[in-house]
């Protein structure tokens, strides 16, 4: 069966309270796709970023498509802050779990590896470990004079959500040097893609593609969407459009602005 379908229908298969895993805004962000959720109307979703929020974080919140986020730090970037979200945050209306990039990182490789939890030491002492009684602190078993460690809990989000420049007619992706999205693929128990072209030839029979290349067994459908990060951009492909970004942050300032950016730029497919 063909992997290949339509960016809409990819949005169609995203239920209510779904657990997403997002990149951070400098990898592959599939902002054509974060846009047909929004226009689904999606309710009570649980949001990872791995491990950074920005522009897709802020406009789901925005839209009232989350309930809970996770994630190292949410931000505009030199945009300055994330409006929606913080508005959101400060009134209640979204949770918001601080951790860290290691953590979550780790906690998605062991999903990953297929393991309960993963072993990480640089937590200790953090402000954000009395925040997180998920986040558990033991002797180190093998030495207990070598003092505390913390053991972080398997991640397995339902979805992961990328972009990338490239899939194949067998539905092999090509994600290049982006090893986060490799590990959230692998994490999450199904990933939808949106690409920038369809191509025949076989990604993983050439030793060029081949290192770089999600294969399809962790693939469930593929869309194209041409300029599918937009308004971010697309290492070695197109720039962010930092116009189009400084307006946003400037628009959602104001829940009526933030409505207005979107009617007016939330139809992209």
């Amino acid at each position: 069966m063909s992997l290949l379908t339509t960016t809409g229908d990819l949005a169609e298969k995203v239920s209510d309270k779904a657990f997403i895993v997002l990149p951070p805004d400098y990898s592959n962000v599939p902002m054509a796709l974060v846009f047909a959720l929004i226009r689904r109307k999606m309710k009570d979703l649980y949001i990872l970023f791995a491990p950074i929020g920005g522009i897709a974080a802020d406009l789901l919140v925005g839209a009232g498509n989350v309930k809970t986020l996770e994630a190292a730090a949410i931000t505009l970037g030199e945009a300055g802050l994330a409006p929606r979200f913080s508005e959101a945050v400060q009134k209640g209306t979204t949770e918001f779990r601080d951790s860290t990039c290691p953590a979550i990182h780790a906690g998605l490789q062991a999903s990953e590896k297929g393991v309960p939890f993963m072993p990480l030491r640089g937590l200790i002492g953090s402000d954000v470990l009395n925040y997180r009684d998920d986040w558990k602190v033991i002797s180190n078993p093998f030495n207990e004079k070598d003092g505390p460690i913390v053991l972080l809990p398997a991640i397995q989000p339902d979805i992961a959500l990328i972009h990338a420049p490239v899939a194949d007619s067998c539905g092999n992706v090509w994600i290049g040097k982006r090893r986060e999205l490799m590990t959230m693929s692998h994490a999450a128990r199904k990933t939808f893609v949106t690409v920038e072209k369809v191509q025949e030839q076989n990604l993983l029979e050439d030793d060029l593609t081949a290192a770089g290349t999600l294969p399809n067994m962790y693939v469930e459908g593929i869309a194209e969407a041409k300029n599918g990060c937009w308004p971010l951009g697309l290492a070695g492909f197109y720039q962010p459009d930092s116009d189009a970004i400084n307006a946003y942050a400037k628009a959602a300032e104001t829940d009526s602005g933030f409505r207005e950016w979107l009617k007016r730029n939330g139809n992209r497919k």
